[in-house]
């Protein structure tokens, strides 16, 4: 139950920390109105929240959430921004979720 609990965290966090820095880029780097920087920074907060959720201490679930960042940010890329992952995309979010693993689930003794 504490993996698929920290598998749903990782991804929600993971939607709010692209989705809000998303919509910052909307705001600044496509001119969109500054509504899309205040909706970013609401969500960015959100992230926040939801990082606290997670059942590991703070190193630990900040560097296994870099793994998930990783793999989420190439399928936002090729869902959102329709920038289609060649191999090497590919092969770098499997090592990086397989890194994150590895952080965050591996069994301690």
């Amino acid at each position: 139950m504490t993996v698929l609990r920290s598998l749903f965290y990782f991804i929600l966090a993971g939607l709010c920390e692209i989705g809000g820095g998303y919509m910052f880029w909307l705001w600044l780097r496509e001119g969109g109105h500054v509504l899309f920087a205040l909706g970013g920074t609401v969500i960015l907060v959100g992230f926040g929240i939801v990082m606290t959720l997670l059942p590991a201490h703070f190193g630990r679930a900040y560097a296994a959430y870099g793994g998930v960042f990783v793999a989420l940010s190439i399928l936002w890329g090729w869902r959102v921004d329709r920038i289609a992952p060649d191999r090497f995309d590919l092969i770098g979010g499997l090592i990086a979720l397989l890194g994150a693993c590895v952080i965050m689930f591996w069994p301690r003794g």
